[in-house]
């Protein structure tokens, strides 16, 4: 099978990091042959660093260029905005993933249109979404639902994985970590991520257990996550708990490696992740995946790759919201119950126990980037073979 893929490598937004390592398991199936095109960011002050010296960059950078003739079974788009142009290819896939409970006014704007149905998104192409969440938003948004498949994520559990007990302490002891309990937050640290009920949560957590840290990692070469943080904690702390707050958050916007990544989750005590809006949330797969109990958002994609062995899930709401004249849907997450579960996790030695072996042993055995690969590949085959019975057993002769 021949797939053309086109889409962002290189950098740390969500969909290029899908397609870097999906593109780096599709390279060990001898039955493909891949080619890449990529495709322009949506900003062109997005940057990243990368390390020619890193094997996975060299693997990447050394796939076939797609030109502009090139023939292939399979198109797979993984960038935006979105085009559901059919390709030259027998079939023509794009990736979308949406937050809000739709498709929202601004995603609209960036393809050109007012609604999804002013696109072929009906016709040709089809779409590959990550999670139930998701696909919900697409159909509300007017896809048809037999043009949507759902193939969750992945993680790549040579990088992210638990450590021993004495890598452990050594790599705690380096991040001068020793004498906390620390809640971990990886990602932009936006709204629609949870970051006001977070800190909320967080300064009630305080009172409690003066120890606790909150460590926060955001992408500041996509969006502003400092100054998220800082608009977050005048909006929702009071001057006393932002005072308390302030001395124990430890934020970081330094560009990480995959593994440097994985170093955080591997050290920290428990991930958190009170989210309003998302698509997937791999870093709540990561997380698991290297032995970390989970806090999560009930009601939302996470529902689809976490067990209660290892996740903590937050009570939460469905609620209509309207921003800047738009209408979305968000879940809202009880703040009292993320508050409890967060004290649970300190106070209970046994729930992160119970994660360090459930959470690495789920995601290996369901939510690996070789299942991830697999299921993608039978979604072809499966449209494929639907094509063939379709397709007339005779061609007409036109005289």
């Amino acid at each position: 099978m021949r797939i053309i893929v086109e889409g962002w490598r290189f950098l740390c937004h969500s969909y290029s990091v899908v397609n870097q390592f999906q593109l780096l398991e599709m390279l060990k199936r001898p039955d493909l042959e891949v080619f890449h095109r990529d495709m322009p960011y949506i900003d062109a002050a997005w940057k990243t660093e990368i390390s020619d010296r890193d094997r996975a960059t060299q693997i990447l950078h050394n796939i076939p260029n797609a030109g502009p003739n090139q023939q292939a079974d399979i198109t797979l788009r993984l960038y935006c905005p979105w085009n559901f142009v059919n390709s030259t290819s027998n079939q023509t896939w794009v990736f979308a993933a949406t937050e809000w409970g739709t498709v929202t006014n601004n995603v609209l704007a960036g393809i050109g249109v007012s609604s999804l149905t002013e696109t072929p998104v009906n016709s040709g192409a089809k779409i590959i979404t990550c999670s139930q969440w998701s696909k919900d938003g697409l159909i509300r948004s007017g896809v048809q639902p037999n043009r949507i498949a759902v193939v969750p994520l992945g993680v790549d559990t040579d990088i992210y994985h638990p450590i021993t007990n004495e890598q452990r302490t050594a790599l705690r002891k380096a991040f001068g970590w020793q004498d906390y309990f620390v809640f971990l937050n990886i990602g932009g640290c936006t709204d629609r991520k949870g970051i006001r009920p977070l800190l909320k949560a967080f300064a009630a957590v305080i009172e409690r257990y003066p120890n606790a840290r909150l460590v926060l990692k955001g992408s500041e070469l996509l969006y502003p996550s400092r100054d998220e943080i800082a608009q977050a904690s005048h909006a929702v702390l009071t001057d006393a708990e932002r005072e308390k707050v302030a001395d124990r958050v430890i934020y970081t916007n330094s560009q990480l490696s995959f593994a440097q990544v994985a170093q955080l989750y591997q050290a920290a005590d428990a991930y958190v992740s009170p989210y309003l809006a998302e698509g997937f949330n791999l870093p709540v797969l990561e997380a698991a995946a290297c032995g970390l109990p989970v806090i999560c958002t009930l009601g939302g994609p996470t529902d689809d790759f976490t067990h209660a062995d290892f996740a903590l899930q937050i009570e939460s709401k469905f609620r209509p919201l309207t921003i800047e004249g738009e209408n979305v849907s968000i879940l809202a997450p009880n703040l009292e119950h993320l508050t409890a579960l967060m004290v649970a996790v300190a106070e209970q030695p046994a729930i992160a126990a119970r994660a360090r072996s459930t959470g690495p042993s789920f995601v290996a055995g369901r939510f690996t980037w070789k299942h991830a690969i697999n299921h993608l590949l039978d979604v072809f085959q499966a449209s494929e073979t639907k094509a063939k019975i379709n397709r007339p057993a005779f061609e007409p002769i036109i005289l």
